[in-house]
């Protein structure tokens, strides 16, 4: 990952070297075949394996520690209490907030900015308020935001990119203005690597009044997600893809906006006292975590941060790095190869287009030489129209991944040239 000192907190210097077979020893699904062949894992921005030491946490809560939280005097609720609101501190400290109660479990980043649209959007965005996009954004980022404009009469603008994928920062700042709500953008593409001035961003929207949303799910596997330093006013991750379980996931935002916003879902946990006339309700954060939540993922999630933690973000970033400038030079010297996504800084993502070949034949021939990708259009259909393709191939690279990999792959994609020649 290439990241900024804006958007990176802790990687000056030079950074410790990953071990990078330890770290794979980690990970026993790392170590199976596929057809035949060493698994070579590639989709990363999918989702990411997870260690040992994840799959142990959820197979020990269930085994010895299984109990619903909050409500209960015995020892196992106790026990479970404590664990699931320890990991809320661990995802506290691995945002550099201030407070445990601004962060809010959920089922992963969607559900939270889907929280935010529906709550913080039935509070302050009206008829004529504008809410920013840009065109990189992923449907998650997108559709609920055109959700809440249908409601309340409001309209998404959105700020372009350049032909490398980059923000156009001038046309971005053009588009805030008095009537600008809110501003949502993702940190890093899924879909391009592009790492978003996530910095300035903040300071140019909160100029003209508006808050700022920002889509983490690509970023926290790579960078830590300082909300201090960047000086957002809502962050969301993904636990699947920080190498935690799937179906969990966390907001931070803004006690004092948390505060202002309704109730999203309504149920257990989430009220103070109910009436069939009134209802009142809870304090942060379990005003918005209403039910019963996914316990064991949230425990999970905690695990999966400290074991990022022990390796340590420089560590992560200096040898993503390495891979990536490993891979783009080495795809480059494939035939008919054009990468879609060069933007200065780029994360661990190498999206590419195979001349007179489809996305999808490109990944079924990688498959049946072991190697994992993606191919389509990433749930990024806007940015798709943008780049004049139908789809990508994506190779998404995380902190297990190894040069030999990156061989394995190239040599795949002369496979894909040699069928389909």
């Amino acid at each position: 990952m290439v990241g900024t000192r804006e958007d990176v907190r802790g990687t000056a210097g030079a950074a410790p070297a990953l071990d990078v077979e330890r770290v794979r020893a980690d990970f026993p699904l790392l170590a199976r075949t596929v057809r035949g062949k060493p698994l070579v894992y590639l989709d990363n921005a999918a989702t990411t394996q997870k260690p040992r030491v994840v799959i142990e946490t959820l197979l020990r809560y269930y085994e010895y520690g299984n109990a619903n939280i909050h409500r209960g005097v015995h020892l196992l609720s106790q026990t479970a209490t404590e664990q699931y609101e320890r990991a809320r501190r661990t995802v506290q400290r691995l945002f550099n907030a201030e407070r445990p109660h601004e962060v809010i479990f959920t089922r992963g980043t969607t559900e939270a900015i889907n929280l935010v649209a529906a709550s913080f959007g039935r509070r302050f965005v009206g008829a004529g308020d504008e809410i920013v996009l840009t065109e990189m954004e992923h449907h998650s980022n997108i559709v609920p935001w055109q959700m809440l404009c249908e409601q309340v009469g409001a309209r998404i603008r959105v700020a372009p990119i350049d032909d490398r994928g980059a923000l156009q920062m001038d046309a971005f700042e053009v588009l805030l203005n008095e009537r600008t709500r809110l501003v949502s953008v993702v940190h890093v593409s899924n879909a391009l690597g592009t790492v978003n001035p996530i910095a300035r961003i903040c300071e140019l929207a909160h100029a003209a009044g508006a808050k700022v949303m920002v889509d983490g799910a690509q970023a926290a596997p790579h960078l830590q997600p300082d909300v201090r330093a960047l000086g957002c006013d809502f962050y969301a991750l993904s636990g699947h893809k920080l190498f935690g379980p799937t179906g969990i996931g966390a907001l931070w935002g803004r006690e004092e906006l948390l505060d202002a916003m309704p109730p999203w879902q309504g149920g257990g946990d989430m009220i103070e006292q109910v009436t069939f006339e009134r209802t009142t309700y809870n304090t942060l954060p379990a005003k918005f975590e209403a039910g019963t939540p996914h316990i064991a993922g949230a425990i999970g999630l905690g695990t999966a941060i400290e074991f990022v933690e022990s390796i340590g973000y420089p560590a992560i970033a200096a040898h993503e790095q390495d891979l990536i400038a490993f891979a783009t030079t080495a795809i480059g010297e494939v035939p008919g190869v054009r990468i879609t996504g060069t933007a200065p800084g780029k994360a661990s993502v190498l999206s590419f287009v195979m001349q007179d070949v489809h996305p999808h034949d490109i990944g079924t021939i990688l498959d049946s030489e072991g190697v994992a990708i993606r191919t389509g259009h990433h749930c990024c259909q806007p940015l798709m129209r943008r780049l004049g393709v139908p789809a990508t191939a994506r190779a998404s690279f995380a902190l297990y991944n190894t040069r030999a990999e990156v061989d394995a792959f190239i040599r795949a994609l002369g496979k894909v040239r040699e069928v389909m020649s």
